[in-house]
């Protein structure tokens, strides 16, 4: 019983973390300042899109905060992520943008696994 309540307080950190960390992105691609403009340009994204992402990541957040719907901003942080490494990995982005979209996965990852 000891287990089953580290594990799951375990993932309910990790949860809030993940939602704090898409929130912060959320906010951040929402205000779209000239780095994330010129990035989503770069990349060949409509100049909108990265309002969608942003809106995206904030509702992922928010998915996530909640215990009845975690495993629907789980799934939707997931995809936000899949998504987020295509690019960059399409774009041959050096390894120093790569490195918060891999960290972000993997916390994804170890989230889910820690939900069982």
């Amino acid at each position: 019983m000891t287990m089953a309540l580290n594990t799951a307080s375990f993932g309910s950190i990790l949860a809030t973390i993940l939602a704090v960390l898409f929130a912060v992105a959320g906010v951040v691609n929402l205000a779209g300042r000239g780095a994330v403009k010129r990035d989503f340009a770069r990349w060949g994204y409509p100049a909108w899109f990265h309002l969608l992402c942003g809106t995206l990541e904030l509702l992922s957040a928010a998915l996530l905060a909640g215990q009845q719907t975690r495993v629907l901003g789980l799934a939707l942080a997931g995809a936000i992520m899949v998504g987020a490494l295509f690019t960059l990995v399409r774009n041959r982005e050096p390894f120093r943008h790569l490195a918060p979209a891999l960290l972000f996965s993997a916390l994804v990852v170890v989230t889910v696994a820690v939900r069982g």
